[in-house]
């Protein structure tokens, strides 16, 4: 069994909205819904858990009852890591393969969440990732220090895959600081291995207020399937 953690908890303060970004709409139906749709949409995840900000979970309620999958939604902490971690304690016990996925990227498609878990089954981690278009330069007091290769690089999406009691460990090694940005950070640290899986440039995760007019556009290229 494989489930998904989908982490919504976040404030979207950058938005200067009095509603948080995932309820949002995009296309006329709240940000958080597409990204479910999407992630419900995958053969291979059984069981989602959604991770919202405890104030405004009763806002998903209404919208739950088409998402069968949708098995537990669970208050968010106060940092990204802890938030996930409240997640991973939802996680039934017999599950094999967890997927993390932002809220805010409701451009993920079917083929590249079945690929990122694959991949987490044959490897035990893997991590959707995007090419770096931009010449990427490092800096130092204030000057350009060196210009990277930017074919070694690659942008961390999500979702990202493990292996449950891989994430788990990870978890209980590290010290959840709001330095945490994502959990391959913390895979990084026990050592293991990361698969990267190759992604889409189209799975924006949605940020700053012109993001939302981006991804109606990219919506409307592919008429808002949630298989895109």
């Amino acid at each position: 069994m494989n489930s998904a953690i989908i982490v919504a908890a976040g404030s979207g303060e950058r938005f200067r909205s009095e509603i948080p970004k995932q309820f949002l709409e995009i296309n006329g139906r709240p940000l958080i819904e597409w990204t479910v749709e999407r992630v419900h949409a995958a053969p291979s995840v059984d069981l989602i858990i959604l991770v919202l900000a405890e104030d405004h979970i009763h806002r998903f309620d209404e919208l739950r009852a088409g998402f069968p999958k949708l098995t537990a939604i669970v208050a968010g902490g106060q940092s990204r890591a802890e938030s996930v971690g409240k997640g991973l304690a939802a996680v039934a016990a017999d599950c094999e393969i967890v997927a993390v996925h932002d809220g805010a990227r409701p451009l993920v498609s079917v083929d590249e969440i079945e690929r990122t878990i694959s991949a987490a089954r044959s490897t035990g981690a893997a991590c959707l990732v995007a090419s770096v278009t931009d010449t990427i330069k490092s800096i130092h007091s204030g000057e350009i220090a060196a210009t990277l290769d930017r074919d070694k690089l690659r942008r961390a999406l999500t979702p990202q895959a493990f292996r449950v009691e891989i994430l788990k460990r990870a978890f209980e090694s590290a010290g959840l600081t709001n330095a945490v940005t994502d959990e391959c950070y913390l895979v990084e640290k026990l050592g293991h291995p990361i698969a990267i899986v190759e992604g889409s440039a189209s799975n924006i995760k949605i940020t700053h207020p012109e993001d939302l007019v981006l991804a109606e556009a990219l919506m409307e290229t592919v008429r808002g399937t949630p298989a895109g």
